[in-house]
């Protein structure tokens, strides 16, 4: 064990920090539409129990590694004695890299609409898709594209908030920062909550997420939900074996799994019942949508014909903020860990290099969405080779084969190399027995492996992705 290694100076601060990992914008603007595609109750009910079965097994797994090895997401299985598996951490510090440079500018364009409505709400509501795509660099009147300076700008603004909390380290950094940003965030949401959830009309949304639309649940609603639950956990993606591995020997990581995972379930469910209801009551159950369009365009009319909207809305993207914000310092925390502890530089140094380079690639994100029709290379058997936009490849890159490939090695190197018993006999360093040992054996050594392998089998032999 390295002595010198930064740790967590508490267990709130560990719970605050891997949740803040965890709650990420799918929590706020994908879960809820995918609740109403999948029969609302139904769907709620599938997410519910593949969160335990499922999730938390990888979690645990992830932070076992992390705080046996007590090294970053590359080096850890090399210290665990196989360095056939450092591809493993490799693909997981990629996949960091890679989402890091699209959502600190996704976070920017959050941070202009956070603006938006403390100043000039009205041409949000005016036209709301012209607003969005004018921030991306179209000009749907005239037909024309620009640089997209403005929004480029906030998400230096927030990319720099992100380096900042970065540099000032895990305990006085990190940590704090997530005491004083997930309390906000589920202050937020409590507010929003009770302001949907006594809207006229609400009661007919609320119903909705509490019945079952049995016509609606079919083997995909099941897939989708399998995956939402997998991907809003933030696993395969460095950062739970980072966080683990600052965790001291005498936290029950069983225990603070099951924490981490419950509030991050319970912010996707929350923001369900924000939304659906407020929806349903200010533009109908037609209006329900999911993903950034969605958060962007369509809710600005939920925001206009709701009583108090202009505040309301204000709060629903400083929430996203929030959850932005957390999300991508711990991605950031994942890649310096590594350059820091692998390459021996300097923490100032190596975030300020690394936001650099990352923040410069998100500008090219950004300006696929609109302006200039950058283009990536995409392959899958059910389409063959694609030129779709380099936003859109960025993430099918993502989302489609590294994350689930990461996990899915992490999970088989627990499994069947590592074992089972070595993952047990870390979260029992607390001098805590863990009951659910067999059942964590069998889940993770066969239940988890095939969801994930299912997850990428769709993905690749489809062309469709349930994230």
């Amino acid at each position: 064990m390295e002595n010198n290694r930064a740790q967590w100076s508490s267990k709130v601060g560990f719970i605050l920090a891997a949740a803040g990992s965890a709650v990420g914008l799918g929590n706020i603007w994908k879960f809820p539409g995918k609740a109403f595609e999948g029969g609302g109750g139904a769907f709620l009910l599938m997410y519910l129990l593949i969160v335990p079965l499922i999730g938390m097994p990888a979690m645990l797994s992830e932070l076992a590694v992390g705080r046996a090895s007590q090294s970053n997401v590359v080096d850890s299985f090399r210290k665990l004695g196989h360095k056939g598996y450092t591809w493993v951490g490799w693909v997981g510090w990629a996949v960091a890299f890679i989402i890091t440079c699209y959502y600190s500018h996704v976070g920017g364009w959050v941070l202009r609409y956070v603006a938006s409505y403390a100043t000039e709400s009205g041409k949000v509501y005016s036209d709301p898709l012209g607003y969005f795509y004018a921030m991306l660099g179209y000009d749907a009147a005239a037909g024309t594209t620009f640089f997209p300076l403005t929004v480029i700008l906030f998400a230096f603004v927030f990319m720099a908030v992100c380096a900042f909390v970065i540099i000032k380290g895990v305990e006085d950094g990190i940590e704090r920062f997530n005491k004083v940003g997930m309390p906000a965030l589920f202050l937020i949401l409590i507010v929003l909550f009770v302001r949907a959830a006594t809207l006229p009309g609400a009661a007919e949304g609320l119903k909705y997420m509490l019945s079952i639309d049995a016509k609606k649940v079919s083997p995909q609603t099941f897939l989708i939900a399998l995956s939402q639950a997998f991907y809003s956990l933030s696993l395969g993606m460095s950062i739970m074996v980072t966080y683990g591995s600052y965790l001291p020997r005498h936290e029950n990581i069983g225990r603070n799994t099951a924490l981490v995972c419950t509030m991050d379930t319970l912010v996707a469910v929350l923001a369900g019942f924000i939304i659906i209801p407020a929806v349903f009551a200010t533009l109908g159950p037609d209006g329900v949508g999911k993903g950034g369009g969605f958060a962007f365009v369509s809710l600005a009319g939920v925001f206009e014909h709701m009583p108090g909207g202009v505040f309301f809305g204000f709060l629903f993207y400083l929430l996203l903020l929030f959850a932005a914000l957390t999300s991508t310092v711990s991605l950031i925390e994942g890649i310096v860990a590594f350059l820091t502890e692998h390459l021996h530089w300097g923490r100032t140094f190596t975030t300020l290099l690394t936001c650099g380079v990352m923040f410069l690639i998100g500008c090219l994100y950004t300006c696929s969405q609109a302006a200039f029709p950058l283009k990536g290379i995409w392959f899958d058997f059910a389409n063959g080779v694609t030129f779709p936009p380099l936003c859109d490849a960025m993430e099918f890159l993502t989302d489609r084969i590294m994350i689930p490939l990461c996990a899915l090695g992490t999970c088989v190197f627990v499994g069947w190399t590592w074992k089972p018993e070595s993952a047990v006999a870390e979260v029992e360093r607390c001098g805590v027995k863990f009951k659910l040992a067999k059942a964590y054996s069998f889940l993770i050594k066969f239940i988890a492996p095939l969801a994930i392998i299912v997850i990428l089998a769709v993905s690749l032999f489809t062309g469709t992705t349930l994230s």
